[in-house]
């Protein structure tokens, strides 16, 4: 891995996780009762210690990062920044959206050289990172612990804790491995990813399915066949895990159901702006749900054009 391959792969990957370490942390923080202001405190240190992470990142990636990244809507979504001061207004914590603005502002070109000065904030920042990521593993563990034992209350499902606890876990792996520089082995790569985001889109559907008020029967109806349509793929990825079933095959219907979910993400964030469903869903959820979604579709495509 060259320096200009660890430098573009630092900064994609923080773009991504570090806003979503930083919602991970406003969820659990939104989730608490009164009681828990110890809890509340260190959420809400992790939701700034994430946020200074990304815009540090943002900094840094400005000018350098490829069109594709940008237009994806994995950074930041068409809603992210209502969603945020919607949320901020409902549950009275101050979401930095200073931060959005910026990211909306983020430019794209070519990184052709990179000085020791750069390289040097890469590696730092990835350390900072692992660092951060280790810490909110730990603490979500805990909470996760708790609450399953039944010494904990949070409007947070158990599902939910753990679903957010794999996605730092991955990026804590992710960011390892490129702070160390391992070169990846690709197809392993790819299928190891494409059978974690089936996973991770399952239980989001699963989780809106639980959150949508039960008389939104049809919008809960349709998260039911997409738990059950990634449930299936997932399956199907495990296949290709083992070397069973060639990626390619699983691959373009996994673009297909995320295409459609993407379509379903997008319409529950509009409706839920727009206070036209009934739910126990926070608006920066949902905007978050569709950057991840957005996110898989990147991915994928990335992998098609590779595999065809």
């Amino acid at each position: 891995m060259n320096d200009i391959e660890f430098v573009r792969l630092s900064l994609n990957l923080h773009l991504y996780f570090a806003r979503d370490m930083k919602e991970h942390a406003f969820i659990v923080e939104a989730g608490f009762a009164p009681k828990e202001q110890n809890l509340i405190r260190q959420a809400a240190n992790f939701r700034r210690e994430f946020s200074d992470i990304l815009r540090r990142t943002v900094s840094l990636a400005d000018g350098i990062l490829a069109p594709d990244i940008l237009q994806s809507g994995e950074i930041v979504t068409p809603y992210t920044l209502k969603a945020e001061m919607i949320t901020t207004y409902l549950t009275g914590i101050q979401i930095e959206t200073q931060i959005t603005q910026e990211e909306e502002r983020l430019t794209s070109g070519e990184l052709t050289n990179v000085s020791p000065a750069l390289l040097q904030n890469i590696i730092s920042l990835n350390q900072r990172a692992m660092n951060a990521t280790t810490e909110l593993i730990q603490y979500k563990s805990d909470i996760l612990n708790r609450v399953t034992n039944c010494s904990l209350f949070t409007i947070n499902y158990p599902f939910l804790i753990e679903h957010i606890l794999h996605e730092a876990d991955l990026y804590l792996l992710l960011t390892d491995r490129i702070q160390n520089r391992v070169e990846l082995v690709l197809e392993q790569e790819t299928a190891e990813l494409e059978f974690f985001w089936n996973v991770q889109m399952a239980e989001h559907a699963k989780i809106f399915r639980g959150l949508l008020d039960p008389t939104e029967t049809g919008l809960i109806s349709i998260a039911n066949d997409f738990a059950t349509t990634y449930d299936q793929l997932t399956a199907e990825a495990q296949l290709t895990r083992d070397g069973l079933v060639s990626i390619s095959d699983v691959m373009y219907r996994s673009l297909e159901a995320t295409e459609n979910f993407q379509y379903y993400n997008t319409q529950i964030v509009q409706e839920l702006l727009g206070c036209e469903i009934k739910s126990i869903i926070i608006p920066l959820l949902v905007d978050h749900a569709l950057r991840e979604t957005n996110y898989l579709m990147r991915l994928l495509n990335d992998f098609i054009a590779i595999y065809g």
